[in-house]
């Protein structure tokens, strides 16, 4: 009688679906995306905040408040109409 052969037992490779989800590059491109949207609305609203040029008053005398409010307003985009107005000298 012979004695039965002691073989290693078979190994088995875990498939890619066994990994954990932090394995899987298509997760990283989904969290990173909306993750740098973020940050860059966030870096944005800084800039916007830090580098806010102030409202140019213009000078109306006779002018009631909420007239000199909506002068003000308006200030800097009449001051450009007028500038491309101008003809060169």
């Amino acid at each position: 009688m012979q004695a039965p052969s002691r073989t290693p037992p078979p190994t088995r490779s875990i498939p890619d679906d066994a990994a954990p989800w932090w394995r899987f590059t298509i997760v990283w491109v989904v969290i990173g995306g909306p993750v740098a949207v973020v940050l860059a609305g966030i870096a944005t609203t800084a800039i916007a905040f830090r580098g806010a040029d102030p409202a140019v008053p213009e000078a109306v005398p006779h002018a009631t408040p909420l007239q000199r409010a909506g002068a003000i307003a308006t200030a800097p985009a009449l001051q450009a109409r007028n500038h491309a107005a101008v003809p060169p000298r």
